[in-house]
């Protein structure tokens, strides 16, 4: 039995994408929408397309993401991570050059919270002596 569709969840910041990657025509639906419409941003679609982009596969496979959670920026880094995993499923040894490029790792960096009596993570209020 041959596997046809391969998973992979990717996060970021507060996002989460859940990732099918299949043997197609290098198509890449977000949401149900073309990924050059759902972002707007070139750099957001060049994040996307980069996994592809580095092994060489941009017309091998047909993508479908379903991305919720954070925002447009958060949303392109878990896209990114969930098809990279979603690749080492496909071929395993693709890990050695994805990993080298830190695209398997999940991007820890989250917002800072604001703490009680201050303005916000680390600014606080003017401080008065007198």
């Amino acid at each position: 039995m041959t596997v046809s569709r391969f998973y992979g969840t990717g996060r970021r910041k507060t996002a989460i994408a859940k990732v099918w990657l299949a043997p197609g025509k290098g198509n890449i639906i977000i949401n149900n929408v073309p990924h050059q419409d759902y972002f707007k941003d070139q750099s957001d679609i060049l994040t996307i397309e980069e996994p592809l982009k580095l092994i060489q596969k941009m017309e091998d496979f047909d993508i479908n993401v379903k991305v919720y959670g954070g925002g447009i920026s958060g949303q392109s880094g878990a896209i990114k991570h969930g098809i990279s995993r979603a690749l080492v499923k496909y071929d395993h040894t693709l890990r050695t050059v994805l990993k080298k490029e830190k695209m398997l790792e999940r991007d820890a960096r989250m917002k800072e919270r604001k703490k009680y009596g201050q303005k916000g993570a680390r600014a606080r209020y003017q401080f008065s002596k007198r």
